[in-house]
């Protein structure tokens, strides 16, 4: 990617829609957002302008922000300037009355998604929802063969990744009191799963 072109992701293109249509169902009072892991920023960029009610605040780790801020420079986008999280290490201080992350928890270690729900949920408001979006295993099973592939690639690249089962991911928030309140099928064998 040249210096100053913005980074590019089609999937982040095809699945924004369906990912707005589950975010205007549980995102529908005015607060703050903290999008964990804001990848290229397309999402941040876009979503942010269809959701004004929301003050957006996009993170990632700091090799991501040059890109992130490329796509915030859109004149649609109201999303804050992004902020430097490293899940595993210090999060913002203030509380917030959703968190929303998308494809992050296959490209997370287990360690990593188990530290990001545990600080996720300690910074949840009162009330608040925890959005998720992403491949998952049912039953321990591959949804899909694609997603099989999908998840056989990811643990090329590094063992440590993998698409992670529901029924474990809802485990961890359970240690929280948080339970699982909605779980959207979306195209591409994805799923938005809402705790709350």
């Amino acid at each position: 990617m040249a210096s100053g072109e913005r980074p590019f992701s089609q999937a982040c293109e095809n699945n924004k829609g369906p990912i707005l249509a589950v975010l205007q169902q549980h995102c529908q009072a005015a607060g703050t957002l903290l999008e964990i892991g804001a990848g290229t920023g397309q999402h941040a960029a876009w979503l942010s302008a269809q959701l004004p009610h929301l003050i957006w605040q996009p993170t990632d780790v700091a090799a991501n922000l040059p890109g992130i801020r490329l796509w915030l420079q859109d004149a649609c986008s109201r999303a804050l300037e992004p902020l430097v999280l490293d899940v595993a290490g210090d999060w913002p201080e203030e509380r917030f009355d959703y968190l929303y992350t998308a494809n992050t928890f296959h490209i997370m270690s287990a360690d990593q998604v188990v530290r990001c729900i545990d600080a996720g949920c300690g910074h949840l408001s009162e009330g608040g929802r925890f959005l998720i979006y992403g491949p998952f295993n049912v039953d321990g099973r591959f949804t899909s063969e694609s997603n099989a592939s999908f998840d056989q690639w990811l643990r090329e690249i590094d063992p440590q990744r993998g698409i992670r089962d529901q029924a474990w991911i809802e485990a961890q928030f359970a240690r929280h009191g948080l339970g699982l309140v909605a779980d959207h099928a979306l195209p591409a064998n994805n799923k938005v799963l809402v705790f709350g």
